[in-house]
């Protein structure tokens, strides 16, 4: 890696390296074009870290914490010109056979707690502050299932990065020092058809991820025809050197309306990092190879957004109510 030399988390950065938890939930909202919208939805950001001690105070071994993400079409609102280097809209992307579509989103808040009822508090009283100033684009809950297994019966996030790694991995370095110690987040909804899956025998199922299924183990794959979903998404550049990111991932599902999917949300260093895992998975390494996993889990929804550091989400929202308030 490189740019800074990272010893440990800034303590200034959003929550990005805390523990996966037992329930999240995933807030995606646009705001208004009025000026009036955005003031509102300013007031509700300058307020947030004061939410989360209000409702997380009721049980501090809960570990309640919010991370807000804002995409590139309100960072030009709220700063016109002075945005991170990487930050763009999600980029859609069409295989030979299956798409990523790009989807509205100015705020991500992604919601995380041991407990599902304070992330529900939480998102309840957010939603009241930001009140008409927003319009909700998607609301998924998630849930810890099982030994951190997605509902397609495998472990998921394995290969996440931790220690030292994590933050060279997951948050901005000196190669963009005015918004180092964030984080690029890109998310992605996808649903699962569970019975077409089941009919697929487990040693194909195994192939097709690049993991066995019981005990979690890691599948060489290097001379098979057919590359899995865990080569797919291993980013490697010209030195050789990898690039992880941080997956956060959580199954969520409806049963009575056949409902069953996994919430992607990765954070990355550099967006171009998850940019270059998606090309893989959906247009194949060689082309037309895709990774198979998409024939029974579809993505309906693709945002990015960008995580800034505390002061500079501070920073950011205090700057842009001056302005507003000076208009």
């Amino acid at each position: 890696m490189t740019g800074r030399s990272w010893d440990r988390v800034p303590i200034e950065a959003q929550s990005i390296d805390a523990p996966l938890s037992r329930a999240a939930v995933f807030l995606v909202v646009t705001v208004g074009g009025e000026q009036a919208a955005l003031t509102k939805a300013c007031a509700a950001l300058d307020g947030l870290d004061d939410l989360v001690k209000t409702v997380g105070f009721r049980d501090l071994g809960a570990r309640l914490s919010c991370i807000v993400g804002i995409g590139h079409g309100l960072w030009n609102r709220l700063d016109p010109g002075r945005l991170p280097r990487e930050l763009k809209p999600f980029t859609p992307i069409a295989g030979p056979v299956h798409d990523a579509p790009s989807t509205p989103g100015d705020l991500l808040f992604h919601i995380r707690s041991e407990r599902p009822d304070l992330c529900f508090e939480f998102e309840r009283l957010l939603l009241d502050s930001l009140g008409d100033s927003v319009t909700v684009v998607d609301e998924v809950s998630g849930f810890r299932y099982f030994d951190a297994r997605d509902l397609l019966g495998f472990v998921d996030g394995t290969a996440n990065p931790t220690g030292l790694a994590l933050p060279a991995s997951a948050l901005v370095g000196d190669e963009d020092a005015d918004f180092a110690g964030g984080s690029y987040v890109v998310i992605q909804k996808y649903l699962h058809d569970l019975k077409a899956w089941a009919e697929v025998p487990t040693p194909l199922q195994e192939a097709i991820i690049g993991r066995t299924k019981i005990d979690n183990v890691e599948i060489d794959d290097d001379d098979a025809p057919r590359k899995s979903h865990k080569s797919l998404a291993t980013i490697v550049d010209a030195d050789g050197n990898e690039h992880d990111i941080l997956r956060d991932n959580m199954p969520f599902g409806r049963p009575g309306q056949r409902e069953f999917g996994t919430y992607f949300i990765g954070y990355t260093r550099h967006l171009w990092v998850i940019e270059t895992m998606l090309q893989r998975m959906y247009v194949g390494v060689p082309p037309g190879a895709y990774d198979r996993l998409l024939d029974f889990s579809r993505p309906h929804t693709g945002t990015t957004f960008f995580a800034p550091t505390r002061p500079t989400l501070e920073a950011l929202v205090q700057a842009a109510q001056a302005k507003l308030g000076a208009s």
